[in-house]
């Protein structure tokens, strides 16, 4: 009885830190639509899969039609599960940050409404603080304040099925509504042509 026991004992501490580790193996953001925010991480070494849906509201099951009315709290969002043997959290921030505009206060790009505003979502502590440290480093990389909430993850809800991978199955459709809305045009206004390891360097290293 004393073995089982232990044995019960060393069961749940296995499955509470690999409960950890999934925690850690994923990271949550909000960056206006959803459709491009997924094109962004969906390539991404290292990242397993990337789920779009809604986070952050006080609507449990949303749909679309919904948050889109601006009545549920609830931000377009990105679960995205990654292999950190692979690519690290870090990384992940620096592919959010090139592709939000981080001073937009009222939305993102062309969308506009509390469902477009960006924001990271933390799973652990270390996550909160990787958050705020490379959001004060964007701050001082722009000179103006970086208005891209740091929160603590909620319930994620998975979006409807013909929103997954819409660059995927809409091709044409999602470049028409991209370039009309300007994001590609205001990144490149922000940032520039600015290397991946360019960003990495001034943050992390």
């Amino acid at each position: 009885m004393q073995k089982l026991l232990v044995l019960m004992l060393v069961w749940s501490v296995t499955m509470v830190e690999a409960a950890v580790n999934d925690k850690n193996s994923e990271a949550i953001f909000a960056a206006g639509c959803f459709w491009c925010i997924q094109e962004a991480f969906h390539k991404m070494d290292g990242v397993i899969s990337t789920e779009v849906g809604y986070t952050g509201g006080r609507v449990a099951n949303p749909t679309y039609e919904q948050v889109s009315k601006e009545t549920t709290g609830h931000r377009e969002a990105i679960r995205v599960v990654f292999d950190p043997k692979v690519t690290s959290y870090e990384k992940l921030l620096v592919r959010f940050w090139q592709n939000v505009d981080a001073l937009d206060d009222k939305g993102q790009f062309c969308d506009k409404g509390e469902s477009y505003k960006s924001a990271i979502y933390y799973n652990s502590n270390e996550q909160k603080s990787l958050a705020n440290t490379s959001k004060e480093k964007i701050s001082e990389l722009m000179g103006q304040k970086v208005v891209t909430d740091v929160t603590k993850a909620s319930k994620f809800y998975s979006a409807e099925d013909y929103h997954q991978q819409y660059h995927l199955k809409n091709p044409l459709r999602y470049k028409y509504y991209k370039f009309r809305c300007g994001r590609t045009q205001r990144l490149e206004q922000l940032w520039g042509k600015v290397a991946l390891e360019f960003w990495e360097s001034m943050f992390y290293n």
